[in-house]
């Protein structure tokens, strides 16, 4: 008698195990920005929300195979013995799923000495005997076996559902064959020897038109007349192997008896633990999934605890009231709604305030859409706010104000009174920990899902301005801005109370530095449009006559910008050696790739020649004639103080750090960065920085006596390596010796060194033992600093700003070797990074001090470049050496080269 189904809820048991090699296989090798592997994670958790939506009221139930041995191993030594070991980067993955998993509630089943597949026959089985529907989630041939009545088989991955029927449509045979089926094809994905000579196409003919293997073993005999090729003497090859097929058939039957712990009646979805899985979410970087579940905790909490008041000002006596509020609040948050992201251009619309937790105003000034509601006075509103934004005893913090005083500053006002910053209280905490966005830094460190502005402004190219938004949802959204930075700011400066080295690095160097981009910014620099519009011409005619040589090598015209006619010259037609595949499987033409190509190959180094101009056309000569301001008649960059993880600025729109010097046409574009007439262009750099800050941290006395006595370091250290007199030391030697003395500070390996210089390999490491046993100290401060990094899970700068290595201790190799590698560099590159922001604070004060007219203008990587009057260049020369030299005291001297010209080429 068929057992009625059940109308409950279908069981769903997951083959985790099954789960986790696939995801890791087919999705791209996610990871998180301090390269954490994520892929497989993703994978396996975004399958199990599936199930749970789909099946809200089911038990989803997941197993994951044991660690050690079987009781297939047992019975075959070799079984899954040609699988190569688990990769380091899915390794890393199955805590953390085990850890979501935990936390979502879900039962999470292991049992040793079985695989997941034996326990999910077991359970699916005694389910099915109760009346209860199953629903086994893998992607495992082998399971279907266990299909049904009442069981099916689902596969999220190719999004298949399988039952009887399917089984049969898929590998053309019923459940009840398949264990035959892969007992005489074998699996090579366990190591399943099957039967030799017996494919897909005869075990099927075999299966379908004889049986299972006991009929088939019963009459060999059979076989032969079934007609197929081979058919003659498959009975005699059967008779011969019929050990290795009975094994193979006991290897591939799913154990439904296993001896479980847990009954199909006792599974039960548990309560989801919110708070580690915002944590686990939080650590991963699964930022919608993360937004997800703190939108919902948000709500609940804000339902049963404290009511939001968010006002919007279109009275007068209210917006006095608020005023008065301002000048009574110890500290209020601040901020500006404007029209664009472009700080020179943006016009204000409104502005936001906050004074304690969840309560705020906003203040709408210019919204102008059709049917907009009367709004407060724009001239006189500023002019009230005027005294208290400029008034700097009073405190006022922001998120990333910097913009914000740019605003205003379009208004005639001065924003004084900076307390504090939020991106830049994050970015000191933890440079690496998230990104340091407001919506960000709400959802890591309040728990909570903001209002985006794509939510009230829609997205691409429909996207409103904020001018254009209705009052209604701009109100609520600006509120919570000021709102939000104020609870973040209590939250991130009673963190770094608690790491007074941290404070310190806050408070003298990255808020002082704040008014000083600001002003950088708005001074810009000058360009010349038509010496930029020549070079762009002159780039163009280069790329057309490496375009045809590049033509004359492949032997036919093809896109040189397309990577996919590129691979079909270089692989297909001219047979070059792949020596990399893209994650999609076709061959790379990757920039590393055509590097390597190039040492024996000519298009490679065509195709490279004719991306390095197209580059420099494209990005700086077309470009940067586009980006002048037409009120100043300046490109004004914005600088970045929260993305580079060392305490590096960075810079964009443009990008001044990344203009190219190695070649010629690179360093014409610096040419056309020129000084007003009557002025000059200054530049300062610092000579050889992070090799001075290495001499100082390691102390090691052959290098800090060399740059005392001031030695060309390059020239002595090749003295030292190869035993030479400084003064006999050739090009060659010097330039190996430039490589090793930077190369080691940026963590290089023999290997690494190696490549560089075009030495084998045996030679690099040569170099590498004779620069540590002439230098030590170099040695030990590496070692200590590794040591100390594993230990501490940071290292520091000689400021105290952190740099946090959540690597450090990885089990995968490859990243524990990079966060070591990042654990040496970085408080070299982070200290250089302090002290010239130092120096910068300390030049624009001097500046301002001594009522110069002279403009700092620009920061790049060690340099700091001025637009200096003619009658300033000699005091300002001579000042500017001082003080970047006294930015910082080393056990040796920092040494300041300073240069001036017409335009930044020359001074540099």
């Amino acid at each position: 008698m068929t057992k009625k189904k059940s109308d409950a809820a279908p069981l769903i048991l997951v083959d985790g195990s099954s789960y986790l090699y696939r995801a890791f296989h087919a999705l791209p090798p996610l990871s998180t920005s301090s390269g954490k592997p994520t892929g497989a994670v993703r994978g396996v958790i975004s399958m199990l929300r599936r199930h749970l939506k789909e099946h809200p009221d089911s038990t989803v139930t997941v197993v994951f195979d044991a660690k050690g041995k079987t009781f297939r191993d047992e019975l075959f030594a070799d079984y899954k013995s040609h699988r190569p070991p688990m990769p380091d980067e899915l390794r890393e993955q199955i805590q953390p799923i085990h850890d979501i998993v935990d936390a979502m509630g879900l039962p999470r089943l292991v049992v040793e000495g079985v695989e997941a597949d034996d326990v999910i026959g077991t359970l699916a089985l005694e389910a099915q005997r109760k009346g209860q529907e199953v629903i086994i989630s893998t992607g495992d041939k082998d399971m279907a076996q266990l299909v049904r009545p009442g069981i099916t088989l689902v596969n999220t991955m190719s999004n298949t559902e399988m039952d009887s029927e399917g089984v049969v449509e898929k590998f053309g045979v019923g459940p009840e064959l398949i264990i035959d089926f892969l007992a005489l094809m074998g699996d090579k994905s366990d190591n399943i020897p099957g039967v030799p000579g017996v494919g897909q196409k005869t075990a099927l003919a075999l299966l379908q038109n004889l049986g299972g293997l006991d009929t088939i073993y019963a009459d060999l005999d059979a076989i032969a007349p079934l007609g197929f090729r081979g058919a003659r003497t498959l009975g005699k090859k059967m008779a011969e192997h019929r050990e290795a097929a009975e094994l193979s058939y006991k290897l591939a039957t799913i154990k439904t008896d296993v001896e479980m712990p847990i009954h199909p009646q006792d599974l039960h979805n548990g309560a989801p633990q919110r708070d580690r899985l915002i944590e686990l979410f939080g650590e991963l970087e699964f930022r919608s999934w993360l937004e997800e579940l703190s939108g919902e905790e948000a709500d609940e909490a804000m339902a049963e605890a404290v009511e939001r008041e968010y006002a919007v000002v279109t009275d007068m006596a209210e917006f006095d009231a608020w005023l008065e509020k301002l000048k009574d609040s110890e500290i209020f948050a601040f901020d500006t709604e404007t029209t664009s992201l472009s700080y020179m251009q943006a016009k204000l619309v409104g502005l936001s305030f906050a004074v304690e937790p969840y309560r705020a105003a906003y203040v709408p000034l210019a919204h102008d859409y059709m049917g907009a509601p009367e709004q407060l006075p724009f001239d006189e509103v500023l002019a009230k706010l005027k005294p208290i934004l400029e008034d700097p005893a009073q405190k006022k913090v922001g998120q990333n104000l910097k913009y914000d005083s740019h605003i205003l500053a379009n208004y005639d006002i001065e924003l004084r009174g900076i307390e504090r910053d939020t991106m830049l209280e994050s970015y000191v905490l933890d440079s690496t920990a998230s990104r340091h966005d407001m919506d960000s830094l709400a959802l890591k460190y309040l728990g909570e899902k903001t209002v985006h502005f794509e939510d009230i402004a829609g997205k691409g190219v429909k996207q409103l301005t904020f001018n254009q938004i209705e009052v209604d949802k701009a109100g609520p959204y600006a509120a919570e801005d000021a709102d939000i930075t104020l609870r973040l700011h209590r939250e991130l400066s009673g963190r770094l109370e608690q790491i007074p080295p941290l404070v310190k690095v806050l408070e003298e160097i990255e808020m002082p530095l704040l008014p000083v981009l600001i002003h950088m910014e708005r001074n810009g620099t000058y360009l010349d449009a038509q010496m930029l519009a020549g070079q762009s011409g002159e780039l163009e005619q280069k790329m057309r006559a490496v375009e045809q040589k590049a033509f004359d090598e492949a032997g036919e015209e093809f896109n040189l910008g397309s990577t996919k006619q590129l691979g079909a010259i270089l692989f297909d037609k001219l047979q070059i050696p792949v020596i990399k595949k893209t994650p999609k499987g076709a061959p790379s033409t990757a920039e590393p790739v055509l590097q390597e190509l190039a040492l024996s190959h000519e298009l490679p180094a065509l195709i490279m020649q004719y991306r390095g101009l197209a580059k420099l056309k494209n990005t700086y000569t077309d470009k940067l004639p586009q980006m002048i301001d037409p009120a100043s008649g300046r490109v004004h960059t914005s600088y970045h103080q929260a993305v580079a993880a060392t305490g590096r600025l960075s810079s964009s729109d443009p990008n001044l750090q990344n203009i190219p010097i190695r070649s010629e046409e690179g360093r014409r574009i610096r040419q056309a960065f020129v000084a007003p007439e009557g002025s000059v262009i200054i530049a300062a750099d610092y000579s050889q920085i992070e090799l001075r800050i290495m001499a100082h941290l390691s102390g090691d006395k052959g290098l800090v006596d060399a740059f005392a006595r001031g030695e060309d370091i390059h020239r002595a250290t090749a003295a030292e390596v190869f035993g030479e007199k400084p003064d006999e030391v050739s090009d060659e030697q010097r330039r190996r010796a430039k490589a090793i003395n930077f190369g080691l500070i940026y963590g290089m390996s023999a290997f690494g060194l190696a490549k560089q210089l075009g030495i084998p390999r045996a030679d690099a490491q040569k170099y590498v033992d004779l620069y540590f046993e002439r230098y030590p100290g170099v040695r030990a401060y590496m070692d200590n600093t590794r040591k100390q990094a594993s230990e501490n899970g940071y290292v520091e700068t000689l400021f105290g700003r952190r740099l946090y290595l959540p690597e450090i201790n990885s089990r995968n190799g490859m990243q524990r070797q990079a966060a070591e590698r990042t654990a040496i560099n970085a408080p070299m590159q982070g200290s250089a990074a302090d002290i010239i922001k130092r120096a910068m604070i300390t030049v624009d004060t001097w500046l301002a001090e001594q009522g110069l007219a002279t403009k700092l203008i620009m920061q790049v990587h060690d340099e700091l470049v001025l637009e200096v009057p003619e009658k300033e260049v000699k005091k300002v020369t001579e000042g500017i050496t001082g003080l970047m030299q006294g930015a910082a005291e080393l056990d040796v001297p920092l040494i300041v080269d300073v240069g001036q010209g017409h335009n930044w080429d020359e001074a540099h």
